[in-house]
């Protein structure tokens, strides 16, 4: 496997990062993660500028123009031949010394890593998810923005942790006023009749590339489509629920805390809107030579 490393192509064994970047030190740097379908790396103007975003938030100024980073992407995909596959990027605050300043580190760090995932074993995706809620709530919009796509995942890790120890591979979180944000990875949707509803940014929630796009089809298909407060009452009443995320594309849920959802089987609003999703996924993006 070839690394992306600061413009260079490397040797995964000689790609390596010093111990003193803030990025390994304090988590202090930003980064997306985007997939490749038929040759055609998606979406990737959105997740480029979603990273500049995250970057401006902590004032981290990224060595290259969005032309470059794209480049970089592109770059790293054909040089692993990563026709369909999935692609971290992921820039560092660079190396500095000890202490919390970032204004100490001289040069950002742009690291492209091209090869495969597989969040889920396509079983559920046929039979659906079984999710728990957990006690880690969401960071606070004013501690660490969950519109920021930092390095510093702590957050979601703890979350995950809490869910595996239940025995299951997802979790919804909650933010400090109860409602609910997303998974620890993913955003979540709320079916109920011809409505299809997700929450809004403000209560905690990442606004993902995948989730976009699913309510752009949801909308063009003739569903109402709407943003809005949710508890967990709307999740246990729903007649669907499913998961949205880069790497989970669109996932199915049929229990939340042993509480069957609708019929306790994936719904076939779900199931439409993943097979629109995939159809749409393979057919765009960014050529990949």
């Amino acid at each position: 496997m070839k690394i992306y490393l600061n413009g260079k192509l490397v040797p995964e064994k000689d790609a390596k990062v010093s111990v003193f970047d803030h990025g390994l030190l304090y988590g202090d740097g930003v980064f997306e993660g985007i997939r490749s379908y038929n040759g055609r790396v998606f979406m990737l103007e959105e997740h480029v500028e979603r990273l500049f975003r995250s970057a401006k938030a902590i004032d981290l100024k990224i060595p290259l123009t969005r032309e470059g980073v794209a480049k970089a992407v592109v770059r790293t995909c054909l040089a692993n031949r990563v026709m369909n596959g999935y692609i971290r990027l992921i820039v560092t605050r660079g190396v500095g010394s000890l202490g919390l300043n970032p204004y100490n580190c001289a040069k950002p760090q742009v690291i492209v890593i091209a090869g495969t995932i597989q969040l889920y074993p396509k079983k559920l995706y046929d039979e659906g998810l079984s999710i728990v809620t957990v006690g880690t709530i969401r960071n606070h919009t004013e501690s660490i923005n969950p519109q920021i796509k930092s390095l510093n995942y702590l957050n979601n890790v703890l979350a995950k942790i809490e869910a595996i120890n239940s025995g299951c591979l997802e979790a919804v979180m909650l933010n400090p006023q109860g409602f609910v944000a997303e998974a620890t990875g993913d955003n979540i949707f709320v079916v109920r009749g011809n409505t299809l509803v997700t929450p809004p940014a403000w209560c905690g929630t990442l606004e993902g590339i995948t989730r976009n796009v699913v309510m752009k089809l949801a909308a063009e298909s003739g569903m109402t489509v709407r943003e809005d407060v949710l508890t967990r009452y709307e999740l246990y009443t729903a007649d669907e629920v499913f998961l949205t995320g880069t790497a989970a594309e669109v996932i199915p849920v049929v229990t939340i805390d042993r509480r069957s959802i609708g019929i306790g089987k994936p719904g076939k609003a779900t199931r439409k809107l993943a097979a629109a999703f995939h159809r749409f996924a393979s057919s765009s993006g960014t050529p990949i030579k």
